[in-house]
């Protein structure tokens, strides 16, 4: 535990990209995204699954090169964003062709990966672009509250297993603790600082980012275990590599993103 914690400090520091948000954030996404997808296209390997690191990483410059576009622009073209993602699968569909070499899974593996570590972290980057900027914050403290909160519930309280298969040592008294934890954090944010306006909103956020980012550190530890690894690498004592820290954001940010998009 005294690993973990000691480690979790590690990350204050990173709070100040959020502090400054606009371009410093946009790169900071970018720089975790990329590493983030190394790691996972590491563990695919292991498989003998070898997708392509090198689209994958055009990609994300395509991705973050249409962001600037839209913001120098000062307009939202959705076709550039549809037709990314199209010109992905076509990418990763031509990696096939060298036929002998190549199997259909790389190919699968590529688009995935993309998908899953690239766009869902540029999610982070629209939360902050949109007028309700503030609530980026809200990913952070869902996903990381959430977490934080269902490791010592689960650690002193916990008794009947969540998802034994998948993940061994989460318990479902953890997990309520987690997203109690989680809608607490957002609440008092929203109320201190977003002068009581957003706290219905942040409540709500915190309790669907409890269950969401849950339902994110999961879906990693399922792609863990079907890769044979334990964690996604190890840059960070107590845990893990860059994916393993920020695997329950990948859900959360799109969840806040739609959310301010359809609700606010």
């Amino acid at each position: 535990m005294k690993t973990r914690i000691l480690s979790g400090l590690i990350m204050v520091p990173l709070l100040a990209v959020l502090f400054f948000g606009g371009e410093v954030l946009r790169i900071a996404c970018f720089i975790i995204g990329v590493g983030g997808l190394y790691e996972f296209f590491k563990g695919f390997k292991s498989m003998d699954i070898h997708p392509s690191y090198p689209i994958g990483c055009v990609f994300a410059l395509l991705l973050y090169l249409i962001d600037t576009l839209r913001i120098s622009s000062g307009i939202y073209r959705p076709e550039l964003y549809m037709g990314w993602l199209v010109l992905l699968v076509v990418c990763s569909c031509l990696y096939l062709f060298k036929f002998d070499e190549r199997k259909l899974e790389d190919g699968m593996a590529t688009i995935i990966g993309v998908v899953y570590i690239i766009l869902f972290s540029y999610h982070v980057v629209l939360v902050d672009q949109t007028a309700h900027s503030l609530l980026v914050w809200t990913i952070v403290f869902s996903a990381f509250g959430t977490d934080i909160f269902a490791y010592f519930t689960g650690y002193f309280l916990g008794k009947h297993k969540l998802c034994p298969k998948i993940s061994p040592k989460k318990t479902i008294e953890g997990s309520i603790g987690g997203i109690l934890g989680s809608m607490l954090l957002c609440g008092l944010f929203g109320w201190f600082f977003g002068s009581g306006v957003y706290f219905v909103h942040t409540l709500a956020i915190g309790a669907l980012g409890g269950v969401i980012s849950q339902a994110g550190d999961l879906t990693a530890s399922v792609f863990k275990r079907k890769m044979g690894i334990k964690d996604y690498g190890n840059l960070i004592p107590g845990h893990g590599g860059v994916l393993d820290r920020f695997d329950s954001v990948l859900f959360t940010a799109p969840m806040v993103y739609y959310y301010i998009i359809f609700v606010l």
